[in-house]
């Protein structure tokens, strides 16, 4: 074996000596410095960063293969991972004041290093190109996620969540390789290539239940309608900070891996079979999430209900199937991270100083908490899609991404799509509504926030502005997706 391989993981190699230093930091280091150990994470983080951007983004270097083809990446790859892990260091920065809380006293370094476990399973998904390495990655992507939401032993709500999440996880998982087997079964190979080329001459009901099967598994980490059914409930059970990260990182990272997967090992297979499957998915799950999110109080809820609808449209990004559906899709995803981490970041803040997350507490909290308040209004206007703030243009982009397809199904996909925004917008505005009209007196007194969490806020808050303003971001993207060797195995 060929150990020089290794050296094409970069980003993987840094997350794991990341990894390891956390862990030494918190095994070995005294207790009076185990406070310092959020930050010091913080700072690893945001070296292996900007390390993975200059190493791969800022270069030429084409696609790297290892590991007899299991293994590749390449700039768009690496740029992938590195929006990622922006995402990650928010996540990070926000959670400081509650990882040294009371309460996390003696879990602070469990929280980390699952994270990073996760981190290091989505990576390897994302770079997959074999199901066997697939798979590694797609558990140690979902396992350590039941113990993070089991983090907060004092509460039942959160032991119920873990429950909940890793039976579904078991499940799906299970479903998912069942569409394995049928996939061997026809094809003989767990190859991508292989497969893609095996299916372009074949079609049989096992393909089209094999293809079912393997939508079902990864539908479940997105959220996708009827694979849902678990989010409210371990959103609402999850400490905040394991909630934010569920609801950005763990769903970007699945929606680059599922476009990989259904582009490059089923593509020629994509207008015969699984084409109308994803078109009703995506309709059933923007619709369903929309609607129930009008009806929810509790705002870790309602934020659930929201990532359910926002699931929708990034699948968009992935029936596009084209070079610009792709930066769409990036672009998509990083206006998500800012936005959704800024209205968590609320959430957050609000929890920690007074333990309120219902709607109805936030009714007058632009008398009391002003800041707070602008920054929720900021995240709902642009998880809305409201002009011009950051979430406009991702939609814009993500919408023009599918419809360059050409079809006439698409048209009248984001036809419906673009219905669904106006719903959107009114349940997104009912929370602008109780900040800022509502006549009654506010439930939550002023307080000050950690430096942390306005650092959260102030590092989201203009990232939601310089987004909206900045379209050389997404033209960047879309120049690296247009001369990457990504062997996208795209239908034409």
């Amino acid at each position: 074996m060929d150990y020089s391989q290794f050296l094409a993981m970069k980003q993987e190699i840094a997350l794991l000596v990341v990894f390891l230093l956390v862990f030494l930091y918190d095994t070995f280091m005294p207790k009076q410095t185990q406070k310092g150990l959020p930050a010091f994470t913080v700072v690893l983080m945001l070296i292996a960063t900007a390390a993975g951007f200059c190493s791969h983004c800022l270069g030429s270097a084409g696609d790297v293969v290892a590991f007899a083809g299991m293994y590749q990446t390449s700039a768009v790859i690496a740029a992938i991972k590195g929006i990622l892990n922006i995402g990650v260091v928010i996540v990070l920065i926000q959670s400081i004041k509650w990882a040294n809380s009371e309460a996390m006293t003696m879990r602070r370094g469990e929280f980390y290093e699952l994270l990073l476990v996760t981190l290091f399973g989505m990576y390897l998904m994302m770079s997959a190109r074999h199901f066997l390495l697939f798979i590694i990655g797609l558990e140690s992507a979902s396992l350590p996620l039941a113990a993070m939401v089991a983090l907060d032993k004092n509460r039942y709500e959160s032991h119920e969540a873990a429950v909940k999440y890793i039976l579904t996880a078991v499940f799906s998982s299970a479903i998912f390789m069942l569409g394995l087997s049928f996939v061997y079964g026809l094809t003989g190979s767990l190859y991508f290539e292989n497969i893609y080329f095996a299916l372009s001459t074949k079609l049989s009901v096992m393909l089209v239940a094999a293809i079912a099967f393997v939508i079902a598994g990864i539908g479940f980490k997105l959220s996708l309608v009827p694979f849902h059914l678990w989010t409210a409930d371990v959103y609402q059970g999850a400490p905040t900070s394991v909630t934010s990260y569920l609801s950005v990182i763990s769903k970007g990272a699945t929606a680059f891996a599922f476009l990989v997967v259904m582009a490059q090992v089923f593509g020629s297979a994509y207008s015969r079979v699984w084409e109308w499957m994803l078109y009703a998915l995506i309709i059933v799950t923007i619709t369903v999430g929309n609607l129930f999110a009008i009806r929810q109080r509790n705002m870790k809820r309602f934020l659930a209900f929201s990532s359910i609808s926002q699931a929708g449209y990034i699948m968009l990004g992935v029936i596009a199937y084209n070079t610009m559906g792709v930066a769409a899709l990036m672009y998509y995803v990083l206006v998500y991270i800012f936005s959704n981490l800024a209205a968590f970041g609320v959430i957050g803040a609000i929890e920690n100083a007074t333990g309120k997350v219902s709607m109805d507490d936030y009714r007058g909290l632009h008398k009391t908490n002003p800041r707070l308040a602008f920054c929720m209004m900021l995240a709902m206007f642009s998880l809305a899609g409201i002009p011009p703030f950051a979430g406009f243009f991702s939609k814009f982009f993500i919408f023009t991404g599918a419809i360059n397809q050409g079809s006439v199904a698409i048209y009248v996909l984001v036809l419906i799509a673009l219905i669904n925004t106006i719903i959107s917008l009114y349940y997104y505005l009912l929370v602008v509504k109780a900040m800022y009209i509502a006549e009654e007196e506010c439930t939550i007194a002023r307080f000050k926030s950690a430096c942390s969490e306005r650092l959260g806020l102030i590092i989201t808050v203009a990232g939601i502005m310089l987004l909206g303003i900045a379209s050389c971001c997404y033209s960047s993207l879309l120049d690296l997706t247009s001369v990457s060797q990504m062997q996208m195995y795209f239908i034409h």
